[in-house]
């Protein structure tokens, strides 16, 4: 499977908090995508909401990756982080330097599809990071500027320092690419990062 880019890891082994309740997650966002995603226990699994193709709010910052052909929008509080190289990421910190948000894009890399992706995000994210991680909701068919989506959010427990934290993760498919967004945050803090996160997904453009 494709390697957690060198800002990804960063990010979760810096991160730390308390793993709340996140059904929350999949709340408070609308969208018109469909689901389907039965796990293994066999209960349905909710979509994920509100990440509605709009271009990003006036005053944000662009960076772009493969030829220019993906766009990553990213707030003023944010700012570009080192990462491998071809992707992108963009992260904001508190006071004492630990992550508040964080953001990345990443050329798809494996053999990760629209329909394999949210049981292939969850089997990575064990295989590279995780000790733990469940998949808190997932949508196929989600709208994005110039392309099309599967999307899920979860939340993991990394191997390394056992720091939490809750992630939106989409494959987006163009017409001439297909590549990752990554949007997260501490699990404690992801009711109020949420939003902004969710805002960024939404501005993501391909092509």
């Amino acid at each position: 499977m494709a390697r957690l880019t060198t800002a990804t890891a960063r990010f979760a082994w810096a991160v730390a908090g308390t793993l709340a309740a996140t059904s929350v997650a999949a709340a408070g966002c609308s969208s018109s995508a469909t689901t389907g995603e039965h796990p293994a226990g066999g209960a349905s699994i909710p979509p994920v909401r509100a990440v509605a193709a709009q271009h990003a709010p006036a005053g944000w910052h662009t960076a772009s990756l493969l030829g220019g052909h993906v766009v990553l929008a990213y707030p003023p509080a944010m700012h570009l982080v080192e990462g491998d190289r071809g992707t992108v990421s963009a992260a904001q910190f508190n006071a004492s330097g630990a992550y508040m948000l964080y953001l990345n894009a990443t050329p798809k890399q494996s053999s990760e599809t629209l329909r394999n992706w949210p049981g292939f995000r969850i089997e990575h994210l064990k295989e590279e990071l995780a000790v733990r991680a469940r998949l808190i909701a997932a949508s196929r068919d989600v709208r994005f500027l110039g392309g099309t989506g599967t999307c899920v959010i979860d939340t993991y427990i990394t191997k390394v320092k056992s720091n939490h934290y809750t992630e939106l993760a989409c494959l987006v498919r163009g017409r001439t690419t297909s590549s990752v967004i990554i949007a997260a945050a501490p699990t404690a803090s992801w009711a109020s990062a949420s939003p902004v996160l969710m805002r960024a997904v939404a501005a993501y453009q391909v092509q």
